[in-house]
């Protein structure tokens, strides 16, 4: 549905976008919309330059002009003249573009400070321009960390990466509600340097009324200090997409191969005590990242669930390994005898989504995520639906899963994410 980008020179970030250009590439873009800002200037709503084209040393890149126009008659957006504007948040994008879809024509958007209203106003018209041939891109960088950049919030030294990562970790996941305002609170309450805030702001307004649920994932990340192993001044960059849930649902030919795969890896186990897998052919869905969970039965009763979802495997890989886990691993049931009839259950699972309120909570529709520190807790959909549970009581039963008290719910203190699945089983012969 649409992405967010970094802009920094390619020999810094050039590898985490190209993983955004490759999905571009893949939906055969014929009009690209890039939320863009000025580095230089200070911008006043949303700026439309005047321009009909935009040279690199790879040729030039047309700029749709219906579109421009169009949107420039309409406040917040206002024409302006190149020099005013343009700005290599959106610059530094065209090449790939000219590389992956070189037929597609750009609108390039300098996005300023907007009030609530301009927000809306902004979003709503820039939502009614998506359709298959139209990807929205918004242009950032994430955390600008040392002295150069007055941002210090830690000390220069061993754990920085990791911290660094954390910090970063915590900007996404506020990205990843679609909430404008929660992104803000999760900027204001640590003060991560993020350049592109408000192109960020208005991709998640654009996306929040859409009428399909979008989940964020983040498909790279790096920092600069990694690349020049030199944190005194560091720049993070991360490629994220926005897909609905269908982009996470295995076709009938992928759920039999991933049932087959899983099978034979538990059933060979069970025989010889071998830990053998099957290889999924090259171009299959099954290779993938994917958060999954793996559930056994014997004639109706559990015998073992456990899951993946932190961070995500290729789902060939993950899924046989989860169902040797929840036959011999689950500490609630006694390991699995070499006579029971198991039936295998595989739900696929979208990135979880993080929500400000638990009315949002979809009971039967939505799985739930709850951490606070340590703790962790997680319920699929089925969950609700199999037991009969009110949203109430489905959220009673995540705070008592992750060991916290349900008043967390009422003081804020945890974060609470939805999720969807996918789920198909099948049983033994």
């Amino acid at each position: 549905l649409a992405f967010l980008v970094p802009h920094a020179a390619p020999a810094y970030s050039g590898a985490v976008a190209a993983s955004v250009y490759r999905h571009v590439q893949a939906t055969g873009a014929t009009r690209i919309v890039i939320l863009g800002f000025s580095h230089r200037h200070p911008i006043q709503g949303i700026s439309v330059p005047q321009v009909d084209r935009i040279e690199t040393p790879l040729g030039a890149i047309p700029i749709h002009r219906e579109t421009a126009d169009s949107l420039a008659a309409s406040p917040p957006f206002h024409a302006v003249p190149e020099p005013a504007a343009c700005d290599h948040s959106v610059e530094i994008q065209i090449p790939f573009l000219q590389t992956f879809v070189p037929a597609a024509t750009l609108v390039p958007l300098y996005v300023g400070r907007l009030t609530a209203a301009q927000l809306t106003a902004a979003a709503g018209a820039l939502r009614a321009l998506l359709d298959n041939r139209t990807v929205l891109i918004a242009s950032s960088d994430l955390t600008h960390y040392g002295r150069d950049f007055g941002y210090l919030p830690f000390p220069l030294d061993g754990s920085t990466a990791e911290r660094l990562r954390a910090l970063d970790g915590a900007v996404l996941a506020a990205a990843g509600s679609l909430d404008p305002v929660l992104f803000g609170e999760e900027l204001s309450r640590s003060g991560a340097t993020v350049c592109g805030a408000e192109p960020i702001r208005l991709l998640l307004a654009i996306l929040s009324g859409l009428p399909v649920e979008a989940f964020q994932e983040t498909l790279d990340y790096d920092t600069s200090g990694a690349l020049s192993h030199n944190f005194e001044h560091s720049v993070s960059y991360a490629a994220v997409g926005y897909f609905p849930p269908a982009a996470y649902q295995l076709d009938a030919p992928s759920q039999t191969a991933l049932l087959h795969s899983a099978r034979f890896t538990l059933d060979h186990y069970r025989r010889t005590g071998e830990v053998r897998f099957e290889q999924a052919p090259a171009g299959s869905p099954l290779h993938q990242r994917g958060r999954a969970f793996v559930s056994l039965s014997a004639q109706g009763t559990l015998r073992g669930c456990t899951g993946r979802f932190d961070d995500p495997l290729p789902l060939a890989g993950c899924v046989p390994r989860l169902a040797l886990s929840a036959a011999y691993d689950d500490r609630r049931f006694a390991p699995v005898s070499a006579q029971e009839e198991l039936e295998i259950e595989i739900h696929v699972l979208t990135p979880p989504k993080r929500i400000a309120d638990p009315q949002q909570l979809r009971i039967g529709e939505h799985g739930a995520y709850l951490r606070r520190g340590p703790h962790r807790g997680l319920l699929l959909p089925t969950v609700a639906t199999t037991h009969h549970l009110s949203r109430p009581q489905f959220l009673q039963a995540l705070a008592q899963k992750a060991g916290v008290p349900e008043s967390v719910y009422a003081t804020g203190d945890c974060e609470l994410s939805v999720f969807r699945d996918q789920s198909f089983g099948e049983r033994p012969l």
